[in-house]
């Protein structure tokens, strides 16, 4: 039997609001190939202004990537797919990749932070995150293989959400260590909590994510000696400081030549300045070789990395950053950046207004100011009933010059001001 006349009707109608819908999205170019580019044009000078002030996250917006792109149109390399794909350090077969620059990279890296050539291990990574998966996960697989016994991770409160999550994905057990007012560990607490039974996996924070506080690696090790675990494995998350403390004379304490350490993880779109994550992760041979290989036969080699398909862009876009700035310049954004954190310190208490700032930090925590000002420059907000309660913090990177500080200082006395607050000059 034949559909009913209603019925046709109401498949002719739908047919038609289909049709007239579908020609609403083809005029404004969702299906017809064509890119609106007033409206990306919109949301780029809509970045470029939030660029100027936004100063609460550790990102170095300035990150200087012009002639790269310029190279990369003129080479025509758009036109390539490449991926980072397996071990760097062995030859594989799929040709396109950037190892060869990423090897370059790691080579750069690895005396600043005590590791010998023929010994280092390391890739280029999508971010801090991404670093600090490989060395929990490396350092994890190298105390199991040592001991036949599931290690426990031990870590600050105050060390950045990533190793809480990243042990949740491992299946890893895990103890937060409380810290003081400062955002360091409690070296008594931790001593308290090592069990000297199981493999002890000993994530330090090097500049930890609200204060900028450094973990005492010293008095860590003098516990791990006092109580003797079966196993230690220790991974530094360095994302921000280890980005410039090795261009400054602070160096030492992220070299594992002063104190050891078998893996770090850096970010590369914090100090570096890239207009995208990535960063560097670097541990020993000896190390990867505790892993599992997971053999792939047809990438002709083991393939150590948690990551599959690895960025070759990035590789490349370090590799260009190292050549254009070099040791030099590397040094010269280190000092400025302390030098304007110590200078934003300065001013807050010049007004009385409660301010803070760990050793060798460019992360400046104060009182919380009015929530425009809040606002207007991208502050990251806290809270601390050791402090006072409500606290914000600016990360001093390389786009914060002292003309964006004192704008930020003289908003702040502005409120004081209104609040009937006395400041000094």
């Amino acid at each position: 039997m034949g559909k009913k006349p209603e019925n046709k009707v109401l498949t002719i109608i739908q047919a038609a609001v289909c049709v007239f819908i579908l020609n609403i999205f083809c005029s404004f170019g969702v299906f017809s190939g064509e890119i609106p580019v007033e409206r990306l044009n919109k949301f780029a000078k809509q970045m470029h202004e939030l660029q100027k002030r936004m100063v609460g996250y550790p990102v170095n917006q300035n990150t200087d990537l012009k002639e790269f792109y310029e190279w990369y149109l003129s080479s025509k390399l758009y036109e390539v797919s490449m991926n980072n794909v397996g071990d760097p350090q062995k030859p594989g077969i799929i040709g396109m990749n950037t190892h060869e620059f990423e090897n370059e990279v790691v080579d750069f890296f690895a005396p600043l932070y005590g590791f010998s050539k023929g010994e280092v291990w390391g890739i280029v990574t999508m971010s801090g995150t991404d670093g600090n998966s490989h060395g929990m996960y490396f350092g994890a697989r190298q105390l199991f293989a040592q001991t036949k016994i599931q290690p426990v991770c031990y870590v600050s409160e105050e060390a950045h959400y990533s190793i809480k999550r990243l042990a949740d994905v491992q299946n890893l057990e895990l103890k937060l260590i409380k810290a003081d007012a400062t955002g360091k560990m409690i070296v008594s607490e931790f001593e308290k909590a090592l069990d000297p039974s199981r493999p002890a996996l000993v994530v330090i924070a090097m500049g930890t994510t609200f204060k900028g506080a450094i973990d005492n690696q010293a008095e860590i090790d003098a516990v791990i000696r006092k109580k003797k675990p079966i196993a230690v494995y220790r991974h530094v998350d360095a994302a921000l400081f280890g980005g410039y403390l090795p261009f400054t004379e602070y160096g030492n304490f992220v070299n594992r030549k002063t104190v050891y350490f078998d893996s770090i993880a850096v970010s590369g779109h914090k100090f570096f300045g890239f207009d995208e994550p990535m960063g560097i992760f670097l541990t020993t041979k000896s190390t990867v070789n505790q892993t599992n290989p997971f053999n792939v036969a047809y990438l002709n080699q083991a393939v150590p990395t948690i990551t599959c398909s690895r960025n070759a862009l990035s590789a490349l876009k370090f590799w260009w950053k190292i050549k254009k700035t070099g040791i030099r310049g590397f040094e010269e954004q280190a000092k400025m950046i302390i030098s304007n954190s110590e200078y934003l310190e300065k001013e807050l208490k010049k007004i009385n207004w409660p301010v803070w700032r760990g050793e060798h930090s460019n992360t400046v925590y104060f009182k919380r100011p009015d929530k425009a000002v809040i606002e207007k420059y991208g502050l990251a907000p806290e809270f601390d009933a050791r402090l006072g309660g409500n606290l914000a913090h600016i990360v001093v990177m390389q786009n914060v010059s002292r003309e964006v500080i004192d704008g930020i200082v003289s908003e702040i006395k502005v409120q004081m001001s209104e609040r009937g607050l006395s400041a000094q000059r």
